[in-house]
C-alpha cells in the first residue's frame, strides 16, 4: 500500500490542540502517512514549486488537513493551491492533469458545532456547501474528490476527552479513504 500524503496547513501548530494531536497520532504510522506541514517546511511562505509538484506526483492519495475559520482554510493553503497547481502541470490541454485520478479529501477541524452550520442558523450554510469551491477545484483538475472529514465543536468542547474522541474517527476515515475505490 502506498502512503497517503497529508498536507497540513496550520499557522500555529505548536499551540494547536486537535491538529497537533492528529499529527502526533499519524506519525505513529510512517509506513502509511507522509506528513507535510506547509508552515514548517516553508516558514517564509515561499514554495519550491517543483518539489511540491514532485511530492504530489509520488502519492495517489492526498488529504488536506487544516482548521476551518473565516469560511475557509488558512491562507497558506490557498497560496499553495494558487502556486502549485500551475497551468501545464495541474490543468491545461498539455498538462497531463497531474492530479488526475488521485484521491483527494479534506480533514477539517472546526470551532463550531455541527448544528451551527445548517440552513436557518446565523451561519446559513452547511459545511458541504461552504467547501464546494474545493470540490469544484479538484473536479476541474480531474482529481477524485471524496467526502471530507470534519470534527466540530473545538470552541465548545476543548476537553482532552473530546480531542481523544476525534483520533479513532480520523484514523477510521483515513482507513476508509485509502481502501475505497
Amino acid at each position: 500500500m502506498k502512503k497517503t500524503l497529508i498536507i497540513v496547513t496550520h499557522p500555529d501548530i505548536n499551540n494547536s490542540v486537535i491538529n497537533k494531536k492528529w499529527i502526533n497520532e499519524l506519525e505513529k504510522f510512517p509506513e502509511k502517512f507522509h506528513i507535510h506541514q506547509l508552515h514548517q517546511v516553508y516558514p517564509d511562505q515561499q514554495f519550491d514549486i517543483k518539489a511540491e509538484q514532485k511530492l504530489v506526483e509520488e502519492h495517489d492519495h492526498i488529504i488536506f488537513q487544516f482548521p476551518y475559520y473565516w469560511y475557509h482554510s488558512p491562507a497558506l493553503l490557498k497560496k499553495w493551491l494558487d502556486e502549485v497547481l500551475t497551468h501545464g502541470w495541474a490543468y491545461g490541454s498539455t498538462s497531463g492533469f497531474k492530479f488526475s485520478r488521485k484521491k483527494v479529501a479534506l480533514a477539517i477541524s472546526l470551532g463550531l458545532k455541527e448544528e451551527h452550520l445548517q440552513h436557518g442558523t446565523i451561519f446559513k450554510y452547511t459545511l458541504e456547501e461552504l467547501t464546494r469551491p474545493f470540490e469544484a477545484l479538484f473536479d476541474y483538475i480531474k482529481a477524485d474528490y471524496k467526502p471530507f472529514f470534519a470534527y466540530y465543536g473545538m470552541t465548545f468542547e476543548p476537553s482532552e476527552e473530546w480531542i481523544e474522541r476525534s483520533v479513532p474517527l480520523y484514523l477510521d476515515f483515513l482507513e476508509n479513504f485509502n481502501s475505497a475505490e
